[in-house]
């Protein structure tokens, strides 16, 4: 007769299926394409990087880690986050990392912290600060992310479409600038756009998941 396995050690188990799962910085990459908004194989290939195949196999991984699901439409698989919290433990797993981790204090020093030069906007910073009309959003993220959801109030801007909004812009308030997420690049390049043009502007600590994530007011469409 088989020993039974202690409740503790066949959780742990578990858990371990899902720590496995995140176990690759292709998954990393597809977790946050899917904080976006939900989107077919092909999509999430393209925002990744990886061929097709990868980003199947990989997604298969994160469904057997219980992270991702999937739904039919037509002829094609929609992914989804199977949790709201999901973009919570990345975040928790990059602080940890940053604390921890010599070469990833130094990326995040060299790559985000230099090339800002200022204190990046929390949350509840952003909220008080729009409350008193004293900051203006923007998503730097592309269009149809957006669509799929945004922080309450804010503008679209793509980052490819920048320097062509830049006369629409208000050099009175202060411009918060938002993408996928704390280690997206999209809003560290528009802030140095915007500041070498005389405008006031810094980014939000994190991204559209992580507000997501925290009950904040959201919006989906144009």
């Amino acid at each position: 007769m088989a020993t039974p396995i202690h409740p503790k050690k066949a959780l742990y188990g578990h858990l371990a299926r899902v720590a496995k799962a995140l176990g690759s910085p292709g998954r990393l990459e597809l977790l946050e394409a899917l904080a976006q908004g939900e989107r077919n194989v092909d999509a999430l290939a393209q925002a990744s990087g990886l061929s097709v195949a990868n980003t199947s196999h990989h997604l298969q991984t994160l469904r057997d880690g219980g992270l991702v699901q999937s739904r039919r439409e037509g002829l094609q698989a929609i992914y989804s986050l199977t949790d709201p919290d999901i973009p919570k433990l990345l975040s928790y797993l990059g602080r940890v990392a940053e604390r921890q981790v010599a070469d990833v204090e130094r990326i995040v020093r060299d790559h985000f912290d230099k090339r800002d030069g200022l204190r990046p906007v929390k949350r509840e910073e952003l909220l008080r600060l729009v409350k008193k009309g004293g900051a203006m959003v923007i998503d730097v993220r592309p269009e149809e992310e957006f669509r799929a959801g945004h922080i309450v109030g804010a503008v679209n801007i793509p980052l490819d479409s920048l320097p062509r909004r830049l006369k629409t812009l208000p050099k009175e308030q202060e411009i918060v600038a938002y993408c996928r997420g704390p280690y997206c690049l999209f809003a560290i390049e528009a802030i140095n756009q915007l500041r070498k043009k005389g405008f006031r502007a810094r980014r939000l600590e994190e991204g559209f998941p992580e507000w997501k994530a925290e009950r904040l007011p959201v919006e989906e469409g144009e």
